[in-house]
């Protein structure tokens, strides 16, 4: 006489999975009876995010001029873009004048990359005070803004997601008084 598992008799991928029983920590020794997929992980039948409706068209991205500022740190970016080629004119440099580094490069355009609009926008900016990474860090900062103010709709969820709309409140800490600086302290003596 064979007794067989009921799980085993609804879902054929659990006859084929290792011979133990129960799996450690599942309660009351129950075994999962979630189906298997060719990957080894188990399928979900829900999901958190939305999906667009199937029968509805792909809505056509806004291509409009917008303006923005960014901050980082002291650099402060005023950001102006207008439907183009993708062409970037910053203090009347191109970008690879302005920005030599190819990590503020990628770092700038990350939100025309993020939205897939590169190359969809020429953008002109002013920037001023603080270095190469806070003026890069506020130039993000003032296009992510910019193409935020263009198509709300389209926009937001993914910019917000990649976090390219938070300013980043990090500043240098002011000297104390009777230390070096903000936290270093002179050496101490004993004598």
């Amino acid at each position: 006489m064979t007794t067989e598992n009921p799980a085993v008799a609804e879902n054929p991928a659990v006859a084929a999975s290792p011979a133990s029983p129960t799996r450690r920590g599942s309660p009351g020794g129950i075994a999962s009876t979630a189906p298997a997929t060719s990957d080894g992980d188990a399928t979900v039948a829900y999901s958190s995010e939305s999906s667009a409706a199937p029968d509805a068209p792909p809505r056509p991205a806004t291509v409009a001029p917008a303006a923005a500022t960014g901050r980082r740190k002291e650099a402060v970016a005023r950001v102006r873009i207008t439907p183009g080629s993708g062409q970037w004119t910053i203090n009347g440099k191109s970008l690879d004048d302005y920005f030599p580094n190819k990590l503020h490069q990628q770092s700038v355009s990350e939100p025309f990359v993020i939205t897939d609009l590169a190359d969809r926008f020429d953008v002109v900016a002013r920037i001023h005070g603080g270095g190469m990474t806070g003026q890069a860090g506020a130039l993000r900062l003032g296009v992510a803004r910019a193409l935020n103010d263009v198509d709300l709709d389209a926009n937001r969820a993914s910019l917000k997601k990649a976090g390219l709309l938070t300013r980043d409140a990090r500043v240098k800490e002011r000297k104390k008084a009777g230390l070096k600086k903000a936290r270093k302290a002179p050496q101490y003596s004993k004598r």
